[in-house]
C-alpha cells in the first residue's frame, strides 16, 4: 500500500517531540509516583530500600521510553522478528541456566543482577503479531492456515512459562494474544469454538497442574479451608481492604502492612496496602488514573493509518489492562492469586523497564500515526 510523500516520509527530531502524547507522559508520571509514595510507606518511611530504587528506575525507564518513542518506526518493523527470538532464546535458556528462587525457576543471573524473560516477552509478542498482521493481506485474516503463525507465536513462549512453572504468565500471555487476534479482525466464530475447546480441556489440564497451582484455585473457590496456610495471603487481603474503608486510615498508618500481616506488600499486594491507607477513594483515584492511561493508548491506537502501528499500540493497552485486572481482582479474591504486577506502583526492575519499553513503543506508534508503509518495507517472515 501506498502513501502521500509527506505520509510515507521520515519525521525530524523536532516534529516527533511535537507529536509526542505529552498528557500521556504527565499521566503515567503520575501512576509511578503514587507507586513511590506507597513503597516509602510501606518502609515505615523510608526510601530505603525500595522507593529510592523505584525512582531510579523509572527515570531510567523514562529515558528508555523517550529513546523509543522517537526511534522512526520503521525500525521497530524490521526489528520486530529479531527481538521476540532474542526473547524466545532467553525463555529457553531459563530452564538451563536460570536462577531458581521461591521453587520456581524463572530468571537468568549475571552477578548479583537478575533478569525475568517472560517479562521481554510480553512485550516481543505484541510486536512479532503487529509486524505479522502488517504483512498479511486484509482478505486473509480469517484464513485458517494464516492463524497458524500467530498462534504459533503466543504457544511457544506459553508452552516455555508452564514449565518454570509460571501459569499465571502463560494465561496472560494467552490473554493477550486472543485480544490481538480480536484487534486484527479475525472471525468472531474462532473465539467461539476456541472457548468451547478450553472448556473441553480442563478436565485434562486440572491432572496436569502442580500440586500447589491446584491449591490456589481451591482456595480461591474456598479460601476459608486453610486461613494460615494457602488461604492466608488473600484472607490477609481482604482484612486489609475492609480496614482501609472509604477514606482510609492515613499515609503510613496502615496496620496490616506495617505490622508484616500482609505478604509482598511491596509487589503483588501493593494495592491491598494502598487501599488500606486511601480507602475506597483512593483506590478508585488510582484506577481512575489506570483507566485513563489505557484509554490514551486506545485512542492514539484507533489513529493510526498502518496496522502495526495500531496493533503495536493496541496489543500495548491491553498487555496493561490484563495486568491491572489481574492484579487488583487478584488481592480482592476475585481470581486466584497468581505472581502479577500492578504496573508502575509494584516494585521490580524488569517489570518496570520492560513496560516502559511497551509505552515508548505505543508513543511511537502515536507519533508516527500518519505513516503508511511501502509495499518494500514489509516481507514476510
Amino acid at each position: 500500500m501506498f502513501s502521500e510523500p509527506l505520509q510515507a516520509g521520515r519525521l525530524n527530531f523536532g516534529e516527533k517531540l511535537i507529536a509526542l502524547n505529552w498528557p500521556f507522559l504527565l499521566l503515567i508520571t503520575a501512576i509511578a509516583s503514587i507507586g513511590i509514595a506507597a513503597l516509602y510507606s510501606v518502609a515505615g518511611g523510608s526510601f530505603e530500600p525500595w522507593a529510592e530504587r523505584q525512582v531510579i528506575r523509572y527515570c531510567v525507564g523514562l529515558g528508555f521510553l523517550f529513546l523509543v518513542a522517537l526511534v522512526d518506526i520503521r525500525f521497530w518493523l524490521q526489528a520486530a522478528y529479531p527481538i521476540y527470538g532474542v526473547a524466545l532464546a532467553l525463555l529457553v535458556a531459563v530452564p538451563i541456566v536460570g536462577v531458581e528462587s521461591g521453587g520456581a525457576q524463572r530468571w537468568l543471573g549475571w552477578g548479583n543482577a537478575t533478569f525475568q524473560p517472560s517479562e521481554l516477552m510480553k512485550v516481543a509478542l505484541v510486536m512479532a503479531i503487529a509486524r505479522y498482521y502488517q504483512w498479511l493481506p486484509p482478505r486473509h485474516v480469517s484464513n485458517p492456515l494464516a492463524l497458524l503463525v500467530p498462534l504459533g507465536l503466543v504457544g511457544a513462549p506459553v508452552m516455555l512459562v508452564l514449565g518454570q512453572p509460571d501459569l499465571g504468565t502463560a494465561l496472560l500471555f494467552a490473554a493477550v494474544g486472543v485480544g490481538l487476534l480480536f484487534l486484527a479482525g479475525i472471525s468472531w466464530l474462532y473465539f467461539f469454538f476456541g472457548a468451547a475447546a478450553v472448556l473441553g480441556a480442563m478436565p485434562f489440564v486440572w491432572q496436569r497442574l502442580h500440586a500447589y497451582q491446584q491449591e490456589r484455585i481451591l482456595t480461591f473457590v474456598e479460601p476459608d479451608r486453610d486461613p494460615l496456610g494457602a488461604g492466608y495471603h488473600i484472607l490477609q487481603s481482604k482484612i486489609a481492604l475492609g480496614a482501609g474503608g472509604v477514606s482510609g486510615k492515613g499515609f503510613m498508618q496502615g496496620t496490616q502492612s506495617h505490622l508484616n500481616f500482609l505478604p509482598e506488600k511491596h509487589t503483588d499486594f501493593i494495592f491491598t496496602m494502598f487501599g488500606e491507607e486511601m480507602g475506597f477513594i483512593g483506590a478508585s483515584i488510582l484506577l481512575g488514573l489506570y483507566l485513563l492511561a489505557i484509554l490514551s493508548i486506545s485512542y492514539m491506537a484507533l489513529r493510526c493509518r498502518s496496522p502495526f502501528a495500531r496493533l503495536m499500540a493496541g496489543g500495548i493497552g491491553i498487555t496493561m489492562f490484563v495486568y491491572v485486572f489481574i492484579n487488583v481482582a487478584m488481592v480482592m479474591g476475585l481470581v486466584p492469586v497468581v505472581g502479577v504486577p500492578l504496573p508502575l506502583v509494584s516494585y521490580g526492575g524488569t517489570a518496570m523497564l520492560t513496560l516502559m519499553f511497551g509505552l515508548g513503543l505505543a508513543l511511537n506508534a502515536h507519533v508516527h500515526r500518519k505513516i503508511v508503509f511501502r509495499r518494500h518495507e514489509v516481507r514476510a517472515i
